[in-house]
Parts: structure tokens; sequence; C-alpha cells
């Protein structure tokens, strides 16, 4: 426990202290049920995996962050492993989901609103799916990094989305991002010679490099009542944590049931760090939330 309080800094969030951690690997893999599956979406068929743990009381839809992602198995498994069901899908246009895939390594912009939406109407078609799996069960989203955009989009849409787990998702908008992505210009000691107040002052000022329409996250999240919670690192360089957090607490105060962890001593990659702590918070979180309804 010494060390987790040592890595993390924990706010409007303390009941999480009073939980056992590290209950990966609950349930044998050898126990869960797995299912490939197809599904339509905006006129392609996607394809996934479901994995179902002999008993649970939750179901997720992981949501990929930016790249050209496939179906995230060894999260999934992860999870399924903690009596969570999970429905994971290789991205449109990745692996064998057919449709055109957006990105820089294509030469497109994948943080288009046109993309962004499809993305999450990808989203909303895959948790239509796991609900039909079983209907008594809470669906929610899962999602890492690019997630930030397509999560709210998509429970704001479909109303079968009852919670959401974020691991260093931005609150900021997508032009906003890139011009903290240039800003820091892949420095990992850049939080070591700059403070927040730099970064918002950067972000208020850069003029764009690119022009297209813009997607911000809490148009959506100014909407949803669901319960969310985000995980961040301090020493992101992709989104500027401090930031994010302080929009966080701004919808904090109108009400809305948003929780968030920072994590003093990782950076954006906080889902799969060399610590398992950022999953075993949202599993319990997970378990916590779904208890209450």
């Amino acid at each position: 426990m010494k060390e987790f309080l040592s890595c993390l800094t924990v706010s409007l969030f303390l009941p999480m202290l009073l939980i056992p951690m590290f209950h990966v690997n609950a349930q044998p893999v050898n126990t869960i049920k797995t299912e490939n599956v197809t599904f339509k979406s905006q006129g392609v068929n996607l394809a996934g995996t479901i994995y179902t743990p002999q008993q649970y009381n939750a179901a997720v839809v992981i949501v990929h962050g930016s790249g050209q992602q496939p179906r995230m198995n060894k999260f999934a498994k992860i999870l399924a492993q903690n009596d969570i069901a999970v429905l994971t899908y290789d991205k449109r246009g990745v692996g064998k989901s057919e449709g055109i895939y957006a990105g820089p390594e294509v030469g497109t912009n994948n943080i288009d609103a046109t993309n962004i939406a499809l993305l999450a109407k990808d989203a909303s078609a895959a948790v239509n799916l796991l609900y039909q799996q079983n209907k008594k069960i809470p669906v929610g989203l899962v999602g890492f990094s690019q997630a930030g955009w397509i999560i709210p989009i998509t429970a704001n849409q479909n109303s079968l989305v009852e919670f959401m787990v974020l691991f260093s998702c931005p609150t900021i908008t997508t032009l906003e991002q890139l011009r903290f992505q240039f800003y820091t210009n892949g420095n990992t000691n850049f939080w070591e010679n700059h403070t927040e107040a730099d970064a918002l002052e950067h972000l208020r000022n850069d003029p764009d490099r690119y022009q297209f329409t813009d997607t911000d996250p809490k148009d959506a999240l100014r909407s949803l009542s669901i319960p969310g919670l985000w995980l961040f690192g301090a020493k992101d360089i992709q989104i500027p944590a401090g930031l994010c957090i302080a929009h966080l607490n701004t919808l904090k105060v109108q009400g809305k049931p948003f929780e968030y962890t920072l994590f003093s001593k990782l950076g954006h990659n906080t889902a799969f760090a060399n610590t398992s702590i950022p999953i075993d918070i949202s599993i319990e979180w997970i378990k916590q939330k779904v208890k209450k309804q």
C-alpha cells in the first residue's frame, strides 16, 4: 500500500483506498468462453471477440486509441478474469474489420470530426451487440487516449451505456490536443521545464497548423449523467493532465458523477505501464458502480 500511495495522487476518490487491490487473474483463463463475432456498423462488417466469464455482473466494450489497432485480446482477458464480460473488436479498416481506416499512416486525419463520429457509431454498434448477450447486465465503455473524444459521443447517443472508464483520455478539444502535442514535441522531460500555466498559455494562443472541424468532448459530457472514471499520468506529453482534470472539476461542480485518479510517475500509457494499479483501480471501480445499480 505504501508503494500505491507513493506513485499515486488521488483526488475525490478516497473510498478506493479502502479496497484491496491486485485482484488481477482471479479467474482461470480456461474457464472463460470466447466467441468470435461480426456486427454491422454504418454499412460495413466489424469483427471482434466476446469474452464471457462463468459469472459476471458487468460488461464492457473496449474502444481503441489512435493507430491501426486490432482487437485488444490481452486486456480483454484481464477484465474477463476479473468477472467482467468484454467485447473487443478490430478497428474499422484493420484486421478482419471492413471499412476504411483513417490515420496519419495512410495520409488521412483520424481526429477529424467526421471520423470521430464514425468511430463512435462503431462503438455504439458494439454496445448493442454485447447488450443482446445478457440484457440484465450493465454495459459500459473502456477506452484509451483518442477514445476520450469517442466514448462521450457514444454514451450520449446510446442510452444502453451505463458507465465509462477512460485511460489517458483528453477532456480538451482535438485541436487543443494537437497544439499541446506539437508543443511537447516528444520531449519526455517536458514537465521538468514547463508548468501547467505554460501549457495553458500555449493552448490558448498557438496558431493551428491544420484546419478541420474541432471536437470538444465536453459538449457530450455536459449531457451525460452516467458515472465516469478518468486515469491520468502527470508526466503525459500527449495531453495536459492538469488541464483535463480542471475541466472535470468544473463538470463535477455542475453535478456530473465523474471521478479521476492522477498517477504522479506515469505518462500517457497509464493502462499498460509497469504497474497493474491503474487497471486494478478501474476493475474495482466498475464493480462498485454496478453494485449500486
